[in-house]
């Protein structure tokens, strides 16, 4: 019985992705509820203490995102699939100093995987035409800094001072990819 009902749900996801791809405001829709969870989830994590603002860093997200240029659909799909991935990657290195709930974190990581899959079959779709325009090169700055984001955990030994500088980082990304989803209309 529970396999048939797994076996419904996967079908199900596996049709509402592919017609996903057809529908951008759906897409969009569906994107931005599972963004909004995300930081709900976000910020149900502890709170900043004090102390942990010594250690504070300003990372540079990169350019492209801070100015309001016009994306294409196609550029946004490719910059909100990495974004998740980069997120996705980092939530799941070793956060058992910060006294984090493990349930938000499994949650959150279920939110994100979600988005990715809707998001995956129009990236690949884009990545296997070759005119990328914006997308194409803000993907490799955004891999840059979610580099040096992984490499301040690990020259901070993964402590929950860096980790609650991750939070705020991770919600400034969130308004990010908010801000993303617009470009998503029809």
């Amino acid at each position: 019985m529970t396999y048939r009902c797994l076996f419904r749900i996967a079908l199900l996801l596996c049709f509402s992705a592919t017609a996903l791809s057809t529908s951008y405001s759906l897409l969009r829709f569906q994107q931005r509820r599972s963004i909004n969870v995300c930081q709900k989830l976000l910020r149900q994590l502890p709170s900043t203490p004090q102390h942990c603002l010594e250690v504070r860093m300003h990372f540079q997200v990169p350019e492209e995102m801070k100015k309001a240029q016009k994306f294409r659909k196609e550029d946004a799909i490719l910059v909100l699939y990495e974004m998740l991935q980069q997120i996705f990657g980092i939530l799941t290195k070793d956060f058992s100093s910060t006294g984090w709930s493990e349930t938000i974190i499994e949650d959150l990581l279920v939110e994100l995987h979600g988005q990715m899959n809707h998001l995956e079959p129009i990236q690949k779709e884009i990545m296997q035409k070759e005119n990328f325009t914006i997308g194409d090169s803000t993907v490799l700055h955004l891999k840059n800094y979610y580099f040096n984001l992984g490499q301040y955990l690990k020259s901070m030994e993964h402590n929950s001072c860096a980790w609650t500088i991750m939070k705020a980082e991770m919600l400034r990304n969130f308004s990010v990819l908010k801000r993303l989803t617009d470009y998503l209309l029809d």
